[in-house]
């Protein structure tokens, strides 16, 4: 009510700005409403009102800005609680309240829940798309999975185009470009794997220069990560070798092509004979590699014993490399028969290990099987009476190095041959210095011939038949 000194126009004034002001809260407008701010005294309660207020911020917060204002509320908070004057929970007590840690947890709390409220980012976007180049990379494909998986990136470098039309450089990317059904000049479907990461590369790097802003455009990124959900349900969608069972593989890569009308069974083993007789070493590697069975693992590694040479390729080398690093017996006979001498360096190291014999007898062949003249001094060394080396094993050194031939072996097995109280060990060297074959290797042998040995002088008596045939000849 007025006194009567009110300047009519000013009172006037001052109602218009009243009523304005009720008009606009009955409509809803309003300005922003004060930050709260940390109670001057910090009690439990004074600081839970504090926190309550500071959610509700969050609750209505639209923008990074906001969350920025809010994670500040936090820190303050967080600084209140620290200097705050609270009742330490009792230390033998489990149960006891702790006001502190509370409020400690209410604050943790509201700052996931700022993490969560941000975003998403043009950096989530393009974390996505790597995520599915990975997956690209890094999978084996059936060639249905393939075509699936080209389709689910034309899909998606579509929608991305679309997504950001007008927005940044990704509109000049042409879906056209990945071609999941491409040929060469032979008819053949080309590996398009490589075209399909180089279009999600051309979007991730499109996606990155455009500085799309998480409030401004956030409606292009939401789009963005849709589409990019959508890329990876369509790549979990297409068919991997790993969803195939082991019999849909071997199907699928031939190994069963050369099957026509055939009475062996199991069907695997049936095959495993006829890659065998076409030396299809691939296909027995295909096998030995997918049919987890003792049965035909037994089986593809005979038929590699069995081919010997003609079963040796980069491949299977590494395949039984692998195997006899393990000291695998069947591996190292096998490399014998390959005549492997990659292998050399692996078997040489085994030469000693008095402790397995029967793994020093099937090294001792393979290494005289391959040659391995590098075997020549650690298997003379075997011959030793004085070694560990037990009496059923030496004879094999004898033998190998026989096989081996190299003529620094005449002086240990000549050795051998008068000293050693085996008489299977003089026996194997007699015959190892036959092998060896040069005159003095032979008169050696030839000198027991009439040794009271039966095995012995055995060898000595075709030493000297040896010597008759070469001074005929000459």
């Amino acid at each position: 009510m007025s006194n009567g000194d009110d300047d009519p126009a000013e009172a006037s004034e001052e109602a218009d700005a009243a009523d304005d002001a009720e008009e606009a809260g009955d409509a809803g407008e309003s300005t922003d409403a004060a930050a709260p701010t940390l109670p001057d005294e910090a009690t439990e309660e004074s600081l839970n009102e504090y926190l309550d207020e500071i959610a509700g911020r969050l609750d209505d917060a639209e923008t990074e800005a906001d969350l920025d204002d809010v994670d500040a509320l936090l820190d303050d908070a967080e600084s209140g609680i620290e200097e705050a004057d609270l009742p330490e929970p009792a230390e033998d007590d489990e149960d006891a309240d702790d006001p502190r840690g509370d409020l400690e947890d209410r604050v943790a709390e509201l700052r996931e829940g700022v993490e969560e409220a941000r975003g998403p980012y043009a950096d989530d976007v393009v974390d996505a798309i790597e995520s599915a180049v990975s997956t690209l990379e890094d999978t084996e494909w059936t060639a249905a999975g393939r075509d699936d998986a080209a389709d689910a990136v034309v899909a998606f470098v579509d929608a991305a185009a679309d997504a950001v039309e007008g927005e940044s450089d990704a509109t000049d990317i042409d879906p056209d470009t990945v071609d999941a059904d491409a040929t060469d000049e032979g008819g053949e479907t080309l590996d398009s794997v490589e075209e399909y990461v180089e279009a999600l590369e051309a979007v991730a790097g499109a996606v990155a220069d455009a500085g799309f802003d998480p409030d401004d455009d956030a409606a292009v990124i939401a789009a963005l990560l849709e589409a990019t959900d959508d890329l990876e349900a369509g790549l979990d969608d297409a068919e991997e070798w790993d969803d195939l069972e082991t019999h849909e593989q071997l199907r699928a890569q031939g190994y069963y092509d050369v099957l026509g009308h055939y009475k062996d069974f199991p069907v695997e083993w049936a095959a495993l004979k006829e890659h065998e007789a076409r030396g299809n070493v691939d296909m027995i590697l295909l096998a030995l590699d997918s049919l987890q069975s003792d049965f035909m693992e037994r089986h593809c590694l005979e038929a590699f014993e069995r081919m010997g040479k003609r079963g040796k390729t980069e491949a299977s080398l590494e395949e039984l490399l692998g195997r006899a690093e393990k000291r695998s017996q069947f591996a190292i006979r096998i490399l014998g028969k390959m005549a492997a001498d990659e292998a050399t360096e692996t078997l040489v190291e085994f030469v000693g290990e008095d402790s397995n014999p029967q793994l020093q007898k099937v090294v001792f062949k393979a290494l005289g099987e391959i040659g391995a003249s590098e075997a020549v001094q650690p298997l003379a060394n075997e011959l030793d009476p004085g070694s560990e080396t037990e009496d059923l094993v030496r004879p094999h050194a004898a033998r190998a190095l026989g096989l081996i031939g190299d003529t620094r072996a005449v002086a240990p097995l000549a050795d051998a041959l008068a000293e050693d109280d085996s008489d299977d060990v003089r026996a194997a060297a007699g015959w190892a210095l036959r092998q060896i074959g040069t005159r003095e290797a032979l008169e050696t042998v030839a000198d027991y011939a009439d040794e009271h040995s039966f095995v012995v002088s055995t060898e000595g008596e075709k030493a000297e038949r040896a010597l008759d045939e070469a001074a005929a000849a000459a």
